[in-house]
Formats: structure tokens, C-alpha cells, sequence
């Protein structure tokens, strides 16, 4: 059994979107205030408060006159009403909720998410067993030799998202102008992120259908995203969301997933023979080996990549504890 969350869209009614408004602005406040609660009684007396003094607060907080306001949404509208879900992929039949979160997004989207235990079915084993090299031309390289464009899809849009920001740069502070432009702009950045989303979905999807062990490189992408000549093509890629995608994937379908040591020089090691040339520029795509053998750099970099996984499979060799 494990914890899965179904994520829909609903299209609440003028009355449910005013009582959401009110709920989500009221836990807004309650949340900031414990918080502050939180650090004001950690650094005065050096002690954490517990979850029952902060529903003592909370109760002591709706009968304060001057935040009276916490005790009118209620749960109840909410609840006596029928919401109109879009159900875009089946429910499973017979699951109980165990925890349901209504949210907003900047785009003025709502969706409610419904946490369930679920058993979920281990894969076929597969006989398959493939290095990734991610990159920025190229998505993914794999140690078949097939490379997965980049879509690029910030990029695609970029024209239309820089207009839609140049224009909300112009309008006045607090205006309804303004709102409408801030939407604009959000609605883009949404929609850039959801077709991220899905193709690194459909990706990570094929790779653990496929293959049994899948080997990536333990990247720090917080670190490379410091160099300004490429962090927006780095996060545009998704490199972080693929892993922890394959991540989670393998876990639910039996599969295994090997991070190799971020400092593993797979690009510029030979996969025939192992020679390590000492310096390889990032524009040198082809380079050929004193064994003779001519290589792909990305092909070349996962078919180490695998090879330094089965390795570590084999023997723990060369490799730093997995993020999980």
C-alpha cells in the first residue's frame, strides 16, 4: 500500500469561490501568526511550542475582537454543497480518503486533491538497464544511444510571456488593470510549467517501463543554476523533477534507480578503453580516443554513467548516499 494523491479541477459556484476566499485568507493568517508564535517563543525561552498550544491560540485568537473574522468560514458550505469536479482520470473504486486539500492557484484555477492508500502492482521485471545523461540540446542521452530533444517550452513562449510582463510592468500599482495583467502573465508561466510537467511525466513513465535499473548522475542543480549564462535553460529543463519522478516511479513498480557520484568525470573518461582525456570544453561535442574510438560526448558520458552504476550495484563503489 502506499500514499497517492489524485489531483482534479473544480469549478466552484460565485458563493463556494467567496467562502474559499475567506477560508484560504483566514489559514493564511493563522499560519503566518503560529509562526511567528513559533520563533518568538524559541528565541525568548528556547522551547518548541506543541501542536495542542497552538489550538489553544487559535481558539483564544477567534474570540479577540480584533480577529473575530476567524470563526465565519465554516466547513460547512463547502461540505453540503456538491462540487462540479472535472474527473480527468478514474477515482479507485473503493478507496477512502484520508485527507482532502482544496487550493488555488495564481492562475485562479482550483483544484481539490484527494490522499488515498492505494495498492499498486509491481512491474513485469524487465531485463533492460540504462545510464541517463541530461543536458540541455539533448533532455536525455541514454547508453542506447537515443537522445531525447529538449521541448524547451520557456523558450517557445517566451515572446509571448516578456510582452505579457512588459505590459504588466506599466500599469499602476493597485489597479484592476493590474490584476488582469498579473493574471496574464501567471496564466503563461502555468501554462509553460504544465507542459514541463507532463513531458517529463510521460518520459519517466517509459524509462521505468521499460529498464529495471535506471543510473543518473547525482547532480546538484541548486549549485549549477548559479551560473546566470545558463540557470534559465537549466530550469526550463527539469532535471531535478525528472529524478525525483524516476524516483518515486521505481519505488511503486519495483525498479531501481542508482545515483553515481556528482563528480564522476563520465564525459571524459572512454567507454572502450578508459583513458581519461584531461580537459574536454563544453562545445567539443565529438572527440575521438588514442584507442581509436570516435564518440558522442552525451552518448559516451551515459554509457559510463551505466557502467559506474552497475558498479556500485555490484560493489557500492564510487558513489554518495542516495537523497532519499
Amino acid at each position: 500500500m502506499v500514499k497517492r494523491a489524485y489531483r482534479y479541477r473544480f469549478y466552484p459556484t460565485p458563493g463556494q469561490m467567496e467562502n474559499l476566499a475567506k477560508t484560504f485568507g483566514c489559514v493564511r493568517y493563522v499560519y503566518n501568526r503560529a509562526l511567528a508564535e513559533r520563533r518568538r517563543v524559541w528565541s525568548q525561552e528556547r522551547r518548541r511550542i506543541s501542536h495542542g498550544e497552538t489550538d489553544l491560540m487559535l481558539t483564544g485568537w477567534k474570540r479577540d475582537p480584533g480577529t473575530l473574522w476567524l470563526a465565519e468560514p465554516s466547513k460547512g458550505p463547502l461540505q453540503a454543497a456538491p462540487l462540479r469536479i472535472v474527473w480527468s482520470r478514474p477515482f479507485p473504486e473503493g478507496a477512502v480518503p484520508s485527507r482532502v486539500t482544496v487550493s488555488r492557484n495564481s492562475r485562479g484555477q482550483y483544484h481539490v486533491s484527494i490522499l488515498v492508500d492505494c495498492p499498486i502492482e509491481a512491474l513485469p521485471a524487465a531485463g533492460g538497464q540504462v545510464g541517463v545523461d541530461v543536458g540541455i540540446t539533448s533532455l536525455v542521452t541514454l547508453s542506447t544511444g537515443e537522445k531525447i530533444a529538449n521541448p524547451r517550452h520557456e523558450r517557445t513562449d517566451r515572446a509571448r510571456l516578456v510582452r505579457a510582463q512588459r505590459e504588466l510592468s506599466r500599469k499602476k500599482k493597485g489597479s484592476a488593470n493590474r490584476a488582469k495583467a498579473r493574471l496574464k502573465v501567471a496564466r503563461i508561466h502555468g501554462r509553460i510549467a504544465d507542459r514541463r510537467r507532463d513531458h517529463l511525466h510521460k518520459l519517466s513513465t517509459r524509462l521505468v517501463r521499460e529498464n529495471q535499473t535506471i543510473v543518473v548522475e547525482d547532480l546538484t542543480v541548486r549549485n549549477m543554476v548559479r551560473n546566470h549564462g545558463l540557470a534559465r535553460a537549466i530550469a526550463d529543463a527539469g532535471w531535478r523533477d525528472l529524478r525525483t519522478m524516476l524516483e518515486y516511479k521505481a519505488g511503486w513498480y519495483g525498479r531501481d534507480v542508482v545515483a553515481v557520484d556528482r563528480w564522476y568525470p563520465s564525459s571524459k573518461t572512454c567507454s572502450s578503453c578508459g583513458t581519461l582525456v584531461e580537459k574536454l570544453p563544453l562545445n567539443i561535442r565529438e572527440w575521438v580516443c588514442r584507442c581509436g574510438v570516435v564518440h558522442d560526448r552525451d552518448v559516451n558520458a551515459a554509457r559510463n554513467v551505466l557502467a559506474a552504476g552497475l558498479a556500485v550495484i555490484a560493489c557500492g563503489d564510487g558513489v554518495r548516499p542516495p537523497r532519499s
